[in-house]
């Protein structure tokens, strides 16, 4: 009677429900599986960063604003096709571990608006080209020289990079 039309409605209602949330568990488990499989598969590159160390760079009236006082810093990215705009998009970032900053390394990055739109290399020459609506790279001599010098160092690592110009030109004036 209408006992065993409500315990059959039940019973299909309780196996439909089990068969959703077992499917559900079976298909977020090789999900999750395929993931890690993929974060292990993932080819790394070793890239190096140049920040600076005050400390580093003095000489008569302190501070001397060069490049004795760039500090290299190594960074694992994932292997790509353009390593040397992830590169500069990393030192842009201006993350520093607390083990560098404790030995005196420093950076003026994140500049607020500032972007790297693009990066050109042709005939060794790398082309940099930012977005800074804030005019974040502009300051005084001593400040630009070290952004200047940590990008254009940055960039240099690579072997197929000899020079380096930096567009708009505006970028970087004192």
């Amino acid at each position: 009677g209408v006992y065993n039309d409500y315990m059959k409605k039940f019973f299909t209602i309780f196996i439909v429900i089990s068969a959703i949330l077992i499917g559900s568990f079976y298909a977020l488990n090789s999900y999750i599986y395929n993931e890690k499989q993929a974060d292990e598969t993932t080819e790394t590159q070793e890239v190096k960063l140049y920040f600076y160390n005050p400390s580093l760079d003095q000489g008569v009236g302190g501070v001397q604003c060069t490049n004795k006082g760039l500090v290299e810093v190594v960074r694992t990215i994932p292997k790509t096709e353009t390593p040397l705009q992830d590169s500069i998009r990393l030192l842009l970032e201006g993350r520093i571990t607390d083990e560098e900053k404790a030995s005196g390394v420093t950076t003026e990055f994140p500049l607020t608006g500032l972007s790297l739109k693009s990066a050109n290399i042709k005939d060794g020459v790398a082309t940099l080209e930012f977005i800074d609506p804030k005019n974040s790279t502009v300051g005084g001599s001593c400040r630009v020289a070290i952004l200047w010098a940590q990008i254009s160092t940055t960039a240099k690592q690579f072997s197929s990079v000899n020079e380096v110009r930096f567009t708009p030109e505006e970028l970087f004036q004192p």
